[in-house]
């Protein structure tokens, strides 16, 4: 079922075909988290991104290597550390404990690799080793940095030379250093007291973070790897530095580089300076975390998407009318429809066009329900075959089980039932458009009323 794939790419800033170094395989990296503190919102909206590109490429008979690190060393596990007076390593490890909690409950397939930048620190200094040998790096009294100016193409992902840096006012960030250049970024940082180190040729120390994902991608994917994927906020300069220092190795990077959008709270970009970041287990523990996933899903991955008690709740609404339709249609048995799984298939691979692919669920869920309304069982059947099999490619498990009713529909209910035996047909009515306001139909059967929500 192999079919072209189209993404935008970064750098280029246009939408390519997804060129693969072998064919039928696509190899992914993504900047995993910094395990400092709970997940929030915006890292769950990238990590259901890949998931969901991910799960489209399985579907589409793809070989799909993911790779996706863990970052368990770094300035701000440290700046914890001490704030708190904790052993940097238990918040590193409680924190990830956390993280993979929250990928858990909203259905992240779980990397074919998660590398730990603590694993990976004699990697990082033998790279850092040739980088000074080919005079890339440059060693200072308190790290070692990487020569930007030696590296050809730097700020292609910036969409700037280092000229323009320079003109931005960049040479205020090297004044009281040793820097040779403000763009320049350390590779390894010289151990202070009380923090955690590794030796090196140059002295204790620690990795700077850009240097991690280098070895990781490289060792696990090669030279060369497909995709090269994370947040927007990721793409200057960690996924710039990340570039060049592959490329002051005379290595072939990631062939293409992909990046999800903002989230937005009341408006507002979601940022740590402004205290609008929403902890992830939090909107699960309080949304159906589905709600999330479909709420991603409903907009374009490069856009920004507002986050809000309002679209959740919204999103939240239409899982459970997706959960009504699966129990109603769940004794139908077809094969999905094969021209509108294809039409699905061509809306994913055009730049993970998950907006149209969910209108097409939702097309499917409108016409097996006309269907039902008009008895016909076999038109019903392969609508709802259809609707399922794009939700599961989605990662949208739909309940059949449905869980309970809340008591006061169940009362309405009854009250229609009363109204009706008694020919009170106004007051049976009046309280149908009351279930319907409320999102809920009543289906009259021979067995008596049936409650379940309304699919819009």
């Amino acid at each position: 079922m192999s079919s072209m794939v189209s993404i935008y790419d970064s750098a280029l800033q246009e939408v390519v075909p997804l060129d693969m170094r072998d064919e039928g395989k696509v190899s992914i990296y993504v900047c995993g988290p910094t395990v400092y503190g709970p997940p929030h919102i915006g890292h769950g909206r990238m990590a259901l991104t890949f998931d969901i590109l991910r799960r489209y490429l399985i579907w589409a008979s793809y070989d799909v290597t993911f790779v996706s690190n863990v970052t368990d060393i770094d300035d701000q596990i440290i700046n914890r550390a001490n704030r708190e007076g904790r052993d940097w390593a238990d918040i590193a490890v409680k924190c990830e404990a956390i993280w993979w909690q929250a990928m858990d409950a909203l259905n992240v397939l779980r990397p074919d690799h998660t590398p730990h930048a603590t694993d990976y620190v004699d990697e990082m200094v033998d790279l850092i080793g040739r980088l000074i040998a080919d005079d890339k790096a440059y060693v200072t009294s308190d790290g070692i940095y990487l020569s930007v100016e030696c590296v050809e193409g730097y700020g292609l992902l910036a969409h700037q030379n280092l000229d323009d840096m320079r003109a931005g006012g960049g040479d205020r960030e090297i004044v009281g250093t040793e820097k040779r250049h403000p763009a320049d970024f350390a590779l390894w940082k010289f151990a202070k007291p009380g923090e955690p180190h590794w030796p090196s040729p140059w002295g204790d120390g620690r990795p700077g973070w850009h240097t991690e994902c280098v070895v990781m991608s490289l060792g696990l994917l090669g030279e060369g790897f497909d995709l090269h994927t994370g947040g927007m906020d990721l793409t200057f300069p960690h996924h710039e530095n990340e570039r060049a220092q592959a490329v002051a190795l005379g290595a072939d990077f990631a062939r293409h580089w992909m990046h999800n959008g903002f989230v937005e709270l009341e408006g507002e970009k979601m940022s740590k300076s402004l205290g609008n970041v929403k902890n992830l287990l939090d909107l699960v523990d309080e949304y159906d975390a589905r709600a999330y996933r479909l709420l991603i899903l409903q907009s374009h991955y490069r856009s920004p998407i507002e986050v809000t008690d309002t679209t959740l709740k919204q999103a939240a609404a239409a899982v459970d009318r997706l959960d009504g339709f699966a129990r109603r249609t769940a004794g139908l048995d077809a094969t999905p429809d094969e021209s509108v799984m294809a039409a699905f298939g061509e809306a994913m691979g055009n730049d993970l066009d998950t907006a149209k692919a969910v209108d097409l669920l939702f097309r499917q869920v409108r016409e097996a329900n006309t269907a039902l309304d008009g008895g016909d069982d076999t038109v019903a059947a392969v609508a709802a075959a259809t609707a399922t099999a794009i939700a599961e490619v989605l990662g949208l498990e739909l309940r059949r089980d449905g869980g309970s009713v809340p008591a006061e529909i169940v009362a309405l209910a009854a009250e229609r039932q009363e109204a009706r035996a008694a020919r009170n047909f106004d007051r049976a009515d009046t309280i149908r458009e009351q279930l319907t306001e409320a999102g809920w139909v009543v289906e009259d059967s021979a067995d008596g009323p049936v409650i379940r929500p309304l699919v819009g």
